[in-house]
């Protein structure tokens, strides 16, 4: 069935972009760096507030997809872990449920990468199970059925392609754990259907 738990959460991630950009940048609009974009759903949203987009993601086949579909983001084909990123250059920067494919010690390349006042916004996948995953295995149920039974009723396509994936190694107390070591005053919150969310702001 289509339900796609990460996009569930694309309202969430949207409501926590920095309020404003950074001084002094008006005329170069404010800029986002996606990292594990897949075929570009999310890139494309933060295109559609007003960020530069640039996309990244380690697969040729997701990435000819996502260009594809267009929409305004600047698509690349490139490992995070050894790619060069401008330094204090992103307003935000995203990384929805591909953390779990590299190092966590990645982010501190992401935060060195952030801009004042940019924000790191990390929609994850912890292994392991927690006292809310057992309410999540009933509303993961119902979510895709009523998905399923809409899209069976609007005749829609079949859902794109999908890129790899893999199960997370760490639990969320070793994230929690590690993103206090790493990112000292971030927040990491558990969210329904096994995802948690941390937040930096630097």
């Amino acid at each position: 069935m289509p339900f796609d738990h990460n996009d569930h959460y694309h309202r969430l991630l949207l409501r926590r972009l920095p309020k404003e950009g950074r001084k002094g940048t008006r005329e170069e609009g404010r800029r986002a760096l996606d990292i594990g974009c897949g075929t570009g759903r999310f890139a494309r949203r933060l295109t559609g507030r007003g960020y530069e987009v640039d996309a990244l993601d380690p697969s040729a086949e997701v990435i000819a997809e996502a260009e594809a579909m267009g929409g305004g983001p600047r698509y690349r084909r490139a490992d995070v872990t050894a790619t060069d990123l401008p330094e204090g250059h992103y307003d935000v920067i995203t990384c929805l449920a591909s953390l779990h494919h590299m190092p966590f010690a990645t982010v501190t390349r992401l935060r060195a990468a952030l801009a004042p006042g940019g924000a790191l916004l990390v929609l994850g996948c912890y292994a392991g199970r927690t006292p809310l995953d057992l309410v999540a295995v009933p509303a993961n149920a119902a979510a895709r059925a009523a998905v399923h039974v809409a899209d069976r009723l609007r005749g829609s396509p079949p859902p794109p392609l999908r890129p790899p994936v893999r199960p997370p190694d760490m639990s969320l107390t070793d994230i929690r754990t590690e993103a206090t070591r790493l990112l000292p005053g971030s927040q990491v919150r558990q969210l329904l259907l096994w995802r948690y969310l941390l937040t930096y702001n630097a």
